[in-house]
């Protein structure tokens, strides 16, 4: 089927002025003929009965030309679009008019429903929930003080010896806070732009059968925007050397990848790691296809020159690459007498060589791995030794080694070790490459951008709060702190969940900020940390030896209109939300766009509405610049704001003196 922009660009070729010897379409020539009133344009548009209709208005019989709609169209996107912008279109980088997400400044709120826990990795019975997102899509012209610095309210600092309150900010204070995550990041802005070293979020994944109930192109740009308006937030908040770590399933890595594109820099795409969540078990075989156990983390710096992750190392088995056994090993190196490590193994249990498999069936592996754990002092290696890169020394004992190759020489290093050389070859002992991991003396590696050692076993046990589905493993996220962060660095996490990012970092010597909007903080997050404090042994606890201690603050954004969003949230009947639409129509906090009088002529058409729909409706009607209290109204009797909350609110912006 044709459409309009297909015909408009069949009915311009009509007039080679549009284009080129070689068929481009000259726009801005298209558009200054329109503003000009071009007579043979306009005579070209009212030939054609679609463009006519679109483009002229009937006023009692004459035809006027809409030249507005007419270079709206002529200048939209979707009009001749090149191949990039046609694939954003496609794909949903678009919004509903067709200009790109990427030069939006549309601002997208979220309100949840307070029984509503985001989650990844549904499973069948998790989409049978009916979750709802009630979405607003705010224009610029909507928003003036939506993204001002909020008051802050309700602060309790939390420690090993019970609560403190009347309590005011200081500089290595962890934050739990309550409120719409949107307006919380930006408040954070006035202290902490460019001091996060990481961000770590878990956002909605936005499947086909999640919180976004609509059609895919609505339900993909308005997720995209949703995104986009904290991940540019999320930007100015990192340090030069940060990183933003964003966990993710297989139907949003594509889409997520382009955004970061756009907000940090194609040349800030440092990872996209694969992380290995389940077995092929359960619900999960019996579907068509390949059976699908992966979701990923996509790791973004701020700035690429800055970026400096540490090395980290995983849990690896025996490597066989070390597969020679110094028999003697407490002799001179001279005297040394080499053998294979499963000779030796074998030597050692008092069975043949090629029996050990046998012997030890499907513990074969492991038991291999345990002798050589245990025996990595004198398992080892020949690696070739690099001329160019080693001193004169090492020249020396390698020239000599050729001459004597059933001779072991070692020689003196400034660390106390010794380097030692065989027939011309660097001796590399297997002990080399045992460290310390979660808790366990194991051989290692450096990671990969594959993690299978990360599952969330006996998950619903860790950090005693209980949670269905949607928790990360406490050891994925140790290992996303360590990789992008040091003891006393600052982390982030705006979708906090139940808490398991903080609880980590609370446990490895980080500071945090978790910013959580559900009425679950309190039974989640808030009590996980509470949880750590106590000293809790689940999770990494034993791993990093955690004992407890340390402390945290609980606040939240004050509340103006958001207490209406919360009430229509929490309205059970008809009745509920008949009350609660009187109320908000009392208050004067409403859109500009309605008038109060009009609404209440229509009080038996709303009384019609479903209870979803009057939800929705007490939504919408709300100011949204007004959900929270801004910081310039503090002082303000109105809002009722105790002197403890004004006195926080002051120490945290820095506005004491």
């Amino acid at each position: 089927m044709t459409n309009l922009y297909d015909t408009l660009l069949e009915v311009l070729k009509e007039d080679k002025r549009f284009f080129t010897e070689d068929g481009t379409l000259l726009r801005n020539k298209v558009y200054e003929s329109a503003i000009k009133m071009d007579a043979d344009l306009i005579r070209l548009l009212l030939s054609n009965a679609d463009t006519k209709s679109n483009y002229f208005k009937d006023v009692d019989g004459v035809f006027v030309f809409d030249k507005t709609e007419f270079g709206w169209a002529v200048n939209n996107r979707q009009f001749l679009p090149d191949s990039y912008t046609r694939f954003k279109n496609r794909i949903g980088l678009a919004d509903a008019r067709g200009d790109l997400i990427s030069t939006s400044n549309d601002v997208v709120l979220s309100f949840p429903y307070k029984d509503c826990v985001l989650v990844g990795g549904q499973t069948k019975d998790d989409q049978k929930r009916d979750e709802v997102f009630f979405n607003t899509t705010l224009a610029p012209d909507e928003v003036d003080m939506l993204l001002y610095p909020k008051v802050i309210v309700g602060t309790k600092r939390y420690t090993a010896d019970g609560i403190e309150e009347n309590v005011t900010f200081k500089d290595n204070d962890n934050l739990i806070i309550k409120g719409n995550n949107l307006l919380a990041i930006s408040s954070l802005l006035k202290r902490f732009e460019g001091k996060i070293k990481c961000i770590y979020i878990d956002p909605p994944y936005n499947t086909g059968n999640d919180s976004f109930r609509y059609n895919d192109k609505f339900n993909h740009s308005t997720w995209l925007v949703f995104m986009k308006n904290r991940l540019e937030i999320a930007r100015r908040l990192l340090a030069r050397n940060g990183t933003i770590a964003i966990s993710i399933d297989n139907y949003e890595i594509g889409y997520i990848q382009i955004l970061l594109d756009e907000v940090f820099g194609r040349e800030n795409r440092k990872n996209i790691i694969t992380i290995k969540r389940g077995s092929v078990t359960g619900a999960k075989v019996i579907n068509p296809g390949v059976v699908n156990v992966v979701e990923y983390v996509v790791l973004y710096s701020k700035e690429a020159a800055s970026w400096k992750p540490n090395r980290v190392f995983s849990s690896n088995g025996y490597d066989s690459r070390y597969g020679t056994f110094i028999s003697n090993y407490d002799a001179d190196c001279d005297m040394w007498v080499y053998t294979t490590v499963l000779e030796a193994w074998a030597s050692e249990i008092g069975v043949a060589k090629s029996k050990l498999k046998k012997h030890y069936g499907e513990n074969y592996d492991f038991e291999l791995n345990r002798f050589a754990i245990n025996n990595a002092h004198r398992i080892c290696q020949p690696a070739t030794i690099d001329d160019g890169n080693v001193g004169q020394d090492i020249l020396r004992g390698k020239q000599e080694s050729l001459r004597n190759p059933d001779k072991t020489i070692a020689l003196a290093r400034d660390n106390d070790k010794k380097y030692y050389i065989k027939n011309g070859k660097h001796i590399i002992f297997a002990s080399d490459a045992l460290m310390e991991i979660d808790g366990e003396l194991t051989f290692s590696q450096p990671i990969t951008d594959i993690w299978d050692d990360v599952l969330p076993n006996d998950l619903h046990n860790e950090g005693g709060v209980s949670l269905r589905k949607g928790k990360k493993p406490e050891k994925l996220l140790r290992r996303i702190l360590e990789l992008c962060s040091n003891e006393g660095d600052i982390m982030l996490d705006f979708f906090a969940g139940s808490g398991t990012s903080g609880a980590v970092a609370h446990k490895t010597n980080r500071q945090y900020i978790l910013v959580e909007q559900m009425g679950y903080i309190h039974e989640l997050p808030e009590s996980r940390i509470k949880n750590v404090i106590a000293g809790e042994q689940t999770g990494i606890s034993k791993s990093v030896n955690w004992q407890g201690g340390g402390s945290f603050i609980y606040c939240e954004i004050a509340e103006c209109n958001q207490r209406f969003v919360s009430e229509a949230e929490a309205g059970q009947t008809d009745a509920d939300l008949i009350a609660l639409l009187e109320r908000v129509l009392s208050t004067g906090y409403i859109s500009y766009k309605v008038n109060p009088a009009d609404i209440r002529e229509a009080a038996e058409d709303f009384a019609e509405l479903s209870l979803d729909d009057k939800k929705r409706f007490i939504m919408e009607l709300l100011d949204k610049n007004m959900l929270y209290v801004n910081l310039c109204d503090l002082d303000d009797e109105e809002y009722g704001i105790s002197e403890a909350d004004k006195a926080f609110t002051r120490s945290f912006y820095g506005l004491e003196g």
